[in-house]
């Protein structure tokens, strides 16, 4: 609900400097939410007692104000409600820098930090999440108002039926028992998808930084001079933004927002082929067991990503036996889903056990968490067991984690069986090298820095560039009928985004063939891609394939 009442998801805007309101304000109704300005703390804690679905606060505007009316605000919510709070800073802010922040934070309970500048996308995407969650702890009201409700009832019926008053409190002890369950387990739903929806977030806005490093890097190298210490230079800069893009990669998965391409795939021969990487991975202490059922029926995965899980189970494993120890690794196939509830089917079994020093209860529920790791600073990025998680969750399937303390770690990968036959791996075919079909492109990007790198790309490879900053300012190319042989647009833009463009220049030029650049998780959710699509960050040949595809 847009308006103030007991259900209203209205975002309440305090920042009474400069144009962050109105700024904020107009992104949020754009995309679809609304979005109310107040003029000081008293205001906003008014605005609040009416009814709200989440509060967004500049850091500014209460540095120096007397806290203690939204405090007690706060503090004074109904057991079910834990109003969503994004907190504006400014650079370096945060808690993990700033204690204030941090002291802050304890003040304001359930606060997210936002810093500035930041990209509209992100701050639709936490407002979005936030509202979600709003919307779930009204679910949680109406659902304790009808538990009140029935324990009236009860109340009405139990003076004179005494046996009856037994009989249902027993049921409502289930009851309870079960609701608090229910709720310990939406809460921690809400959790990972809050996470996720972050996850994604970040992962977009770092694909457009690396997508602008490792175009420049590209052009950069091809005009150095034939230095051989100056490219080292280069290259090792290369090598940290693919890094990079790695690290993004996992951090899609997570979120569910990367693109899969799944096929039947053979475990045995997949396993196999790992042999040598695992052994040099694990070292010399680990003893390594690979068991494979017979008959074994292919999985419907993408082979890539469950490599790499694999290995990243293997390599938790190891790390948690440093004196040595043992990985046995069996793979089996099972009828029906795991205790997490899968839809009936056959399922590949991937299990990977360890003699390791296990983990207790606290840290088991922790461990698909983003970011959470055991290990120390600076020992890994904590990202292995969510992306995991991640992966298995989009592909259909599922992660089962069991440990104690001292009695090591069993990860359980369940994925469904295919009933095609498994496609044999081969290696990736390089194209051979072909003259360059020199052609006028039109390159749509509101961000200044992806769009020169895509500029200076294309512009080495022969072609003629037209820029766009927006999907309006392309359309208006278009309209005043500038010849285009192809168009390459990003997807998250103000105002249009790329799929929404594309299907209106497809309306006016149904044969302009359009190339869809994306981070993945600026995607709308269970958005089908009909588009060609290249996956930021790019190199230079993976654009010029693309490109050279699409104008054939």
């Amino acid at each position: 609900m847009n308006r103030p009442g007991p259900n209203s998801e209205r975002a309440i805007i305090l920042a009474p400097h400069g144009r962050d309101a109105s700024l904020a304000a107009l992104i949020l109704k754009e995309a679809g939410f609304a979005a109310e300005a107040c003029a000081g703390l008293p205001a906003l804690v008014e605005e609040l007692e009416k009814g709200a679905g989440l509060a967004i606060i500049a850091d500014e505007a209460i540095h120096s104000a007397d806290l203690r009316p939204l405090a007690n605000f706060l503090e004074d919510q109904p057991a079910w409600s834990d109003l969503p709070i994004i907190l504006l800073t400014h650079h370096g802010g945060g808690p993990e820098r700033n204690p204030a922040a941090a002291q802050l934070a304890e003040i304001l309970g359930n606060a997210s930090f936002l810093e500035r500048p930041f990209h509209p996308a992100t701050l639709a995407s936490m407002v979005r999440s936030a509202v979600r969650s709003r919307r779930r702890q009204y679910e949680a009201r109406s659902r304790l108002e009808e538990l009140i409700e029935g324990e009236r009832r009860l109340s009405e019926l139990t003076q004179t039926l005494e046996q009856r008053v037994q009989e249902r409190t027993a049921e409502l002890m289930v009851e309870v028992a079960a609701r608090e369950k229910a709720q310990e387990q939406l809460l921690q739903s809400q959790k990972m998808e809050s996470m996720g929806h972050l996850a994604g977030g970040i992962a977009h806005d770092f694909n457009n930084l690396l997508a602008a490093v490792i175009g420049n890097l590209e052009l950069l190298r091809k005009r150095l001079p034939e230095d051989a210490a100056t490219r080292r230079l280069v290259d090792g800069a290369l090598r940290g933004a693919e890094r990079g893009a790695s690290l993004s990669r996992r951090m899609l998965a997570f979120a569910r927002q990367q693109d899969l391409k799944s096929s039947a795939t053979d475990i045995a021969a997949l396993l196999d082929g790992m042999q040598d990487l695992l052994d040099r991975s694990l070292g010399p202490l680990i003893a390594l067991g690979v068991h494979i059922a017979p008959n074994l029926p292919p999985a419907q995965v993408d082979a890539n990503q469950v490599e790499l899980a694999i290995l990243n189970l293997a390599i938790n494993a190891a790390d948690a036996m440093p004196e040595g120890g043992a990985i046995d690794i069996t793979v089996d196939q099972r009828q029906g889903g795991p205790a997490q509830k899968l839809p009936p089917g056959t399922y590949v079994r991937i299990e990977v056990a360890d003699t390791g020093s296990g983990m207790d209860a606290a840290t088991l529920k922790k461990a698909i968490e983003p970011f959470f790791s055991t290990k120390p600073i600076g020992k890994g990025t904590g990202l292995g067991l969510s992306m995991v998680h991640g992966l298995a969750v989009q592909l259909g399937g599922a992660l089962e984690l069991a440990s104690e303390v001292g009695q090591g770690t069993v990860a359980t990968l369940w994925f469904p069986a295919s009933t095609k036959p498994a496609v044999a791996a081969r290696a990736a075919a390089v194209p051979e090298a072909t003259a360059a079909h020199l052609a006028t492109i039109l390159v749509v990007d509101d961000d200044p820095l992806v769009a020169m790198s895509t500029v200076g790309m294309l512009e080495d490879l022969g072609h003629r560039v037209i820029e766009a900053n927006s999907a309006q300012r392309a359309l208006e190319i278009l309209e005043a009928g500038q010849d285009v042989d192809l168009m390459v647009t990003d997807q998250a833009m103000p105002g249009m985004t790329g799929l929404e463009l594309a299907k209106i220049v497809r309306s006016k030029r149904p044969q302009l063939p359009v190339l869809l650049a994306t981070g993945y998780g600026d995607l709308p959710r269970g958005q089908t891609l009909t588009l060609p699509c290249l996956a930021k960050p790019y190199r230079q040949g993976q654009l010029q394939a693309e490109i050279e595809r699409l104008l054939k």
